[in-house]
């Protein structure tokens, strides 16, 4: 891709050039049910102070902060659902969003999956992906388990090895609520 660069000396995208001199893109709001779950996770207020931001690391790349606000705002993210150890940073990101003019996505922070140690889930714990579930012979059904049981949807009539009927995505989907996400750690067991 091109670059142009800005103020900063600092690469920018050719057509993040406009928007970084203040034009925000207009993009489509986020949707009632995200918006609302902003301010229903956590009890949350994003407006706490910031402190300084890095906005290039030494080695000339642009440090994180700076760079998800750029992505973001040249992807139209209107909506951003991560995990409640990056809720610190979303202060300095709404900053640096009001800063370069772009509108800010919809925050919702959730809490972490950990392992049994009350550790964050990491690849220290063996990483765990669909495909390893699937070549251990996990059925889909349990998958989905663990997914309802991770959303607060554990009693939505999810797998069980004596059923032979098993939740689908879209009745998940349909009873999924901001406000029965569990508000602590969700631990990741064997399977």
């Amino acid at each position: 891709i091109p670059a142009a660069t800005s103020a900063t000396s600092m690469p920018v995208p050719r057509s993040a050039s406009a928007a970084l001199v203040g034009a925000a893109p207009e993009r489509p709001a986020p949707s009632a049910a995200t918006a609302a779950a902003g301010s229903q996770m956590r009890g949350v207020d994003h407006a706490g102070g910031v402190d300084d931001v890095v906005l290039q690391r030494n080695d000339g790349v642009p440090a994180y902060n700076l760079a998800v606000v750029v992505d973001d705002s040249l992807q139209d993210v209107t909506e951003v659902v991560r995990g409640d150890d990056l809720l610190s940073s979303t202060p300095r990101q709404l900053h640096l969003q009001r800063l370069l003019g772009f509108s800010a996505p919809a925050y919702a922070h959730v809490p972490l999956v950990v392992g049994a140690d009350g550790v964050r889930l990491a690849k220290r714990h063996g990483a765990i992906t669909l495909a390893d579930l699937s070549d251990r012979g996990t059925p889909v059904g349990q998958v989905l388990e663990m997914l309802a049981e991770s959303l607060g949807l554990q009693n939505a009539g999810g797998w069980r090895a004596e059923r032979s009927t098993r939740v689908t995505v879209a009745e998940l989907a349909g009873r999924f609520s901001w406000t029965r996400i569990p508000r602590e750690p969700w631990t990741f067991g064997a399977v």
